[in-house]
């Protein structure tokens, strides 16, 4: 801090403190050419202004970083119009698996998530890159279409070959999805695996 005195004629009729870097030496030296009154606020209005930025650049602190949208939030949008269903397991590695809570009871996520183990896939490690997968492609809706033919949860295309997993395949969303953990077994070998090509590629 330096203090600065504002002298008028032969008297000294108030002091500034500033700051070292002087980043009010300029109001210190304005206010000097202003009558002694209104060279007095000019001088307070300075201080308070420096209290208050001093104040703040001793209380303020990073609460947090904001973080990147990935790549695959980015594709989301086009995933429907790209194809669905159709691809050949050509991904490299599978995804990091995450540990996750069982969906609600009574939800299309929740018949996935216990009919996982029976397509020998642990839900508690799988059923993150499954939800990853068909929340993109469908929303989870059984009744989810696209102009390609591609249709229900896991977006079969066409919607068609789900009659191999039952008759009700428009309908029945345990169908869709039986016909679906299938598909990505047979083709990918393990939700991770399909979630990493679906990265890569915007479908699986």
């Amino acid at each position: 801090m330096t203090a600065i005195a504002l002298i008028t004629g032969t008297t000294v009729t108030g002091y500034l403190v500033v700051r070292a870097d002087h980043s009010n030496v300029g109001a210190a030296f304005a206010a000097a050419a202003l009558p002694g009154s209104r060279a007095m606020t000019v001088l307070e209005d300075a201080r308070e202004q420096m209290i208050v930025r001093n104040t703040a650049s001793h209380t303020m602190h990073i609460v947090g970083a904001p973080k990147l949208a990935s790549t695959a939030s980015a594709t989301a949008a086009t995933s429907a119009s790209t194809g669905s269903a159709t691809g050949s397991a050509s991904g490299t590695g599978a995804a990091a698996t995450v540990n996750v809570p069982p969906p609600n009871p009574g939800t299309a996520q929740s018949i996935a998530y216990n009919m996982m183990a029976s397509f020998g896939f642990d839900p508690k490690t799988e059923f993150g890159c499954l939800n990853n997968i068909w929340t993109r492609e469908s929303g989870w809706r059984y009744n989810a279409a696209n102009a390609s033919g591609a249709y229900g949860i896991p977006q079969a295309l066409p919607g068609s070959k789900m009659a191999s997993a039952g008759a009700d395949w428009q309908t029945n969303p345990a169908t869709q999805i039986r016909w679906g953990l299938g598909y990505i077994k047979s083709t990918y070998g393990s939700p991770c695996t399909a979630w990493a090509f679906w990265q890569a590629h915007g479908y699986y």
